[in-house]
Protein backbone atom coordinates (compact mmCIF):
# COMPACT_ATOMS: atom_id res chain seq x y z
CA UNK A 1 0.00 0.00 0.00
CA UNK A 2 2.01 2.93 -1.25
CA UNK A 3 1.35 6.54 -0.43
CA UNK A 4 -0.07 8.20 2.63
CA UNK A 5 -3.07 6.68 4.39
CA UNK A 6 -5.39 8.14 7.01
CA UNK A 7 -5.28 5.75 9.94
CA UNK A 8 -7.54 5.73 12.98
CA UNK A 9 -6.17 4.14 16.15
CA UNK A 10 -8.07 3.29 19.31
CA UNK A 11 -6.32 3.69 22.65
CA UNK A 12 -7.56 2.14 25.87
CA UNK A 13 -6.29 1.61 29.40
CA UNK A 14 -7.81 0.53 32.69
CA UNK A 15 -4.62 0.33 34.79
CA UNK A 16 -3.02 3.64 35.86
CA UNK A 17 -5.09 5.06 33.02
CA UNK A 18 -3.85 8.63 32.70
CA UNK A 19 -0.21 7.54 32.76
CA UNK A 20 -0.56 5.01 29.97
CA UNK A 21 -2.85 7.08 27.73
CA UNK A 22 -0.32 9.91 28.04
CA UNK A 23 2.53 7.52 27.13
CA UNK A 24 0.61 6.39 24.04
CA UNK A 25 -0.10 9.97 22.93
CA UNK A 26 3.54 10.95 23.49
CA UNK A 27 4.75 8.04 21.33
CA UNK A 28 2.22 8.71 18.57
CA UNK A 29 3.16 12.41 18.52
CA UNK A 30 6.84 11.49 18.21
CA UNK A 31 6.09 9.15 15.28
CA UNK A 32 3.47 11.17 13.41
CA UNK A 33 3.77 14.80 14.60
CA UNK A 34 0.19 15.81 13.80
CA UNK A 35 -2.51 13.97 15.72
CA UNK A 36 -6.27 14.35 15.49
CA UNK A 37 -7.40 13.45 19.02
CA UNK A 38 -10.94 12.62 20.11
CA UNK A 39 -12.35 13.44 23.52
CA UNK A 40 -11.35 10.91 26.19
CA UNK A 41 -14.14 8.74 27.58
CA UNK A 42 -14.57 6.77 30.76
CA UNK A 43 -16.23 3.48 29.84
CA UNK A 44 -17.15 0.32 31.64
CA UNK A 45 -15.17 -2.81 30.86
CA UNK A 46 -16.84 -4.87 28.10
CA UNK A 47 -16.47 -8.64 28.05
CA UNK A 48 -15.15 -8.97 31.63
CA UNK A 49 -15.54 -7.56 35.13
CA UNK A 50 -12.88 -4.93 35.52
CA UNK A 51 -12.09 -1.35 36.32
CA UNK A 52 -13.43 1.28 33.91
CA UNK A 53 -11.31 2.16 30.90
CA UNK A 54 -10.20 5.43 29.44
CA UNK A 55 -10.78 5.26 25.68
CA UNK A 56 -10.10 7.59 22.79
CA UNK A 57 -9.37 7.52 19.08
CA UNK A 58 -6.47 9.22 17.32
CA UNK A 59 -6.21 9.93 13.61
CA UNK A 60 -2.84 10.12 11.83
CA UNK A 61 -1.58 10.31 8.27
CA UNK A 62 1.23 7.87 7.55
CA UNK A 63 3.09 6.06 4.84
CA UNK A 64 4.01 3.25 7.24
CA UNK A 65 2.58 -0.16 6.36
CA UNK A 66 -0.05 -1.91 8.47
CA UNK A 67 2.64 -4.44 9.44
CA UNK A 68 5.00 -1.68 10.66
CA UNK A 69 2.23 0.11 12.56
CA UNK A 70 1.17 -3.15 14.19
CA UNK A 71 4.76 -3.95 15.16
CA UNK A 72 5.27 -0.49 16.68
CA UNK A 73 2.00 -0.64 18.60
CA UNK A 74 2.75 -4.10 20.03
CA UNK A 75 6.20 -2.86 21.11
CA UNK A 76 4.70 0.27 22.67
CA UNK A 77 2.19 -1.86 24.57
CA UNK A 78 4.99 -4.16 25.78
CA UNK A 79 7.19 -1.19 26.76
CA UNK A 80 4.29 0.01 28.90
CA UNK A 81 3.74 -3.26 30.76
CA UNK A 82 1.10 -4.90 28.55
CA UNK A 83 1.11 -8.62 29.19
CA UNK A 84 0.14 -11.15 26.55
CA UNK A 85 0.15 -14.17 28.90
CA UNK A 86 -3.22 -13.30 30.45
CA UNK A 87 -6.78 -13.89 29.20
CA UNK A 88 -7.82 -11.74 26.22
CA UNK A 89 -10.54 -10.01 28.23
CA UNK A 90 -8.63 -8.69 31.23
CA UNK A 91 -7.21 -5.50 32.69
CA UNK A 92 -4.54 -3.83 30.57
CA UNK A 93 -2.10 -1.01 30.92
CA UNK A 94 -2.32 -0.09 27.27
CA UNK A 95 -4.23 -1.32 24.25
CA UNK A 96 -3.72 0.17 20.78
CA UNK A 97 -5.68 -1.09 17.80
CA UNK A 98 -5.65 -0.05 14.15
CA UNK A 99 -9.32 0.68 13.39
CA UNK A 100 -8.98 1.71 9.76
CA UNK A 101 -6.16 2.12 7.27
CA UNK A 102 -7.43 4.31 4.46
CA UNK A 103 -10.18 2.38 2.71
CA UNK A 104 -8.49 -1.01 3.20
CA UNK A 105 -10.87 -3.92 3.64
CA UNK A 106 -9.97 -7.47 4.64
CA UNK A 107 -6.94 -9.02 6.28
CA UNK A 108 -3.87 -6.84 5.75
CA UNK A 109 -0.57 -7.97 7.29
CA UNK A 110 -2.53 -10.05 9.81
CA UNK A 111 -4.83 -7.19 10.83
CA UNK A 112 -8.56 -7.28 10.06
CA UNK A 113 -9.64 -3.97 8.50
CA UNK A 114 -11.77 -2.16 9.29
CA UNK A 115 -11.77 -3.44 12.87
CA UNK A 116 -15.07 -5.07 13.84
CA UNK A 117 -15.23 -3.20 17.14
CA UNK A 118 -16.13 0.01 15.29
CA UNK A 119 -19.68 -1.23 14.79
CA UNK A 120 -19.94 -3.07 18.12
CA UNK A 121 -18.50 -0.89 20.87
CA UNK A 122 -19.55 2.61 21.88
CA UNK A 123 -16.06 3.28 23.27
CA UNK A 124 -14.69 2.92 19.73
CA UNK A 125 -17.51 4.31 17.58
CA UNK A 126 -18.26 7.47 19.56
CA UNK A 127 -14.72 8.88 19.68
CA UNK A 128 -14.27 7.93 16.00
CA UNK A 129 -17.51 9.74 15.14
CA UNK A 130 -16.28 12.75 17.16
CA UNK A 131 -13.19 13.26 14.99
CA UNK A 132 -14.33 11.77 11.66
CA UNK A 133 -18.13 12.22 11.49
CA UNK A 134 -18.17 12.44 7.69
CA UNK A 135 -15.67 9.68 6.97
CA UNK A 136 -17.38 6.58 5.60
CA UNK A 137 -17.00 3.05 6.97
CA UNK A 138 -15.45 1.17 4.02
CA UNK A 139 -17.73 -1.85 4.39
CA UNK A 140 -21.18 -0.65 5.45
CA UNK A 141 -20.92 2.62 3.50
CA UNK A 142 -22.29 4.85 6.26
CA UNK A 143 -20.56 7.85 7.81
CA UNK A 144 -19.30 7.36 11.38
CA UNK A 145 -21.46 10.26 12.59
CA UNK A 146 -24.55 8.56 11.19
CA UNK A 147 -23.50 5.19 12.64
CA UNK A 148 -23.16 6.82 16.08
CA UNK A 149 -26.58 8.51 15.82
CA UNK A 150 -28.11 5.10 14.97
CA UNK A 151 -26.15 3.23 17.64
CA UNK A 152 -27.94 1.87 20.69
CA UNK A 153 -26.69 -0.46 23.39
CA UNK A 154 -26.48 -0.19 27.13
CA UNK A 155 -22.77 0.69 27.01
CA UNK A 156 -22.15 3.74 29.16
CA UNK A 157 -19.61 6.39 28.20
CA UNK A 158 -18.87 9.70 29.77
CA UNK A 159 -16.39 12.32 28.64
CA UNK A 160 -13.67 13.11 31.17
CA UNK A 161 -11.26 15.97 31.77
CA UNK A 162 -7.92 15.05 30.25
CA UNK A 163 -4.84 17.19 29.76
CA UNK A 164 -1.91 16.33 27.54
CA UNK A 165 1.22 18.37 26.85
CA UNK A 166 -0.15 21.29 28.82
CA UNK A 167 -3.48 21.58 27.05
CA UNK A 168 -6.92 20.23 27.70
CA UNK A 169 -7.84 17.72 25.01
CA UNK A 170 -11.04 16.54 26.67
CA UNK A 171 -13.64 18.00 29.00
CA UNK A 172 -16.20 16.32 31.24
CA UNK A 173 -18.58 19.09 30.14
CA UNK A 174 -18.77 17.22 26.82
Amino acid sequence: MAGVARVYISIGSNVDRERYVTAALDALAAWFQKLTISPVYDSEAVGFDGSPFLNLVVGVDTDLSVAELSRRFKQLEADNGRRRDVPKFSARTLDLDILTYGDAVGRVDGVELPRGEILKNAFVLRPLADIAPDDVHPVCGKAYGQLWREYSTGQKLRPVDFNWQGRQISSSAG
